[in-house]
């Protein structure tokens, strides 16, 4: 090979070496302080393609496990509810049941009635009760309460002799996929029919014929109403009447509960659904460390060795001048 002074292939083709040592030692150390192995869509343009859309959906899945977990505490305060509700009306037909007791005189019930009356106050606040704004009951009237979906007579109540009985139904939809479409997934959030279940008189509007235990001043008819007589109203609703709402409480705490477990199923899925997608997501983006610190001490050595022999390279020139001289 000639002796050149002009040129210095060798000293070229060493720095472009030094150049991609250098390249790829920055690219390790990228890596290994981020901890991913896609910093750029020049890393691999399919995998971040891939591993956007999975971004995009854990965050989306993790949003509607949150919607799902609040969804659980309206149902579980509406229980709760429901709960106290149940135990009024137990005691208000433990009081109507004392009030038939022969011994007692009219002094006596006036006495049951008061708080017999009191708990009826009770209720009708019960009734009211809301989360977080939202209200955890239907007072008949669907649109007034900021209910999202009404269907008329689209409950079916069946009592414990079998007759069954429809009233209109008010709900919420929780959308339980990450599509967003109910197709998709979705669970019915019952807004349980506070006026049905408390009524007396079988129908789920009060109407003539019908009044609502927790309502003093709802009317039963010319002679059969609550209207704050101390003497007369506890007598207005007889002891089995008392049985019919205490069963529809029930009938409605066991929606709630299986309403409960329900949301309860979906959460386990979608937190199962959200580790294996974050997995995949991992395998994309994130950088195997071990294997990255191997690369990088072995880049970190081509550098160290393209530049001692880049400069070695440029050194080759230096031999024209001991022939010159």
């Amino acid at each position: 090979m000639p002796v050149v002074v002009n040129s210095n292939a060798t000293a070229t083709a060493s720095s472009f070496n030094l150049t991609r040592a250098n390249d790829a030692l920055r690219k390790s150390l990228e890596r290994l302080s981020t901890g991913k192995r896609i910093n750029s869509a020049a890393d691999d343009a399919g995998g971040l393609s891939v591993a956007y859309k999975l971004s995009s959906k854990m965050n989306r899945t993790s949003a509607i496990i949150q919607n799902s977990q609040n969804a659980l505490s309206y149902l579980q305060a509406q229980d709760s509810s429901l709960s106290a509700a149940g135990k009024i009306v137990d005691r208000m037909a433990e009081l109507r049941t004392m009030a038939q007791d022969i011994t007692k005189n009219t002094g006596d019930i006036e006495n049951y009635s008061k708080e017999f009356m009191e708990l009826q106050g009770q209720l009708n606040q019960i009734q009211k009760e809301k989360f977080n704004g939202i209200s955890l009951f239907s007072t008949g009237t669907g649109t007034s309460s900021g209910i999202l979906n009404t269907s008329t007579d689209g409950g079916t109540y069946i009592d414990g002799d079998g007759n069954s009985l429809n009233y209109d139904t008010f709900s919420r939809t929780l959308q339980t996929h990450d599509s967003g479409t109910s197709s998709d997934g979705s669970v019915s959030i019952n807004v349980i029919n506070f006026q049905f279940m408390l009524s007396i008189g079988g129908t789920a509007t009060t109407t003539s014929g019908t009044f609502n235990l927790g309502n003093i001043g709802d009317t039963k008819g010319t002679s059969d109403e609550f209207t704050g007589d101390y003497i007369n109203d506890i007598k207005e609703v007889s002891v089995s009447q008392f049985i019919d709402v205490i069963a529809r409480i029930a009938d409605m705490r066991a929606e709630n509960g299986a309403e409960q477990n329900r949301v309860m199923q979906r959460i386990d899925l979608l937190q199962s659904n959200l580790t294996n997608i974050e997995a995949a997501h991992g395998r994309i983006m994130d950088a195997d460390i071990a294997l990255e610190s191997t690369r990088f001490a072995r880049h970190n050595i081509l550098v160290q060795a393209s530049a001692s022999m880049t400069a070695q390279a440029n050194q080759l020139s230096s031999v024209a001048l001991s022939l010159i001289g």
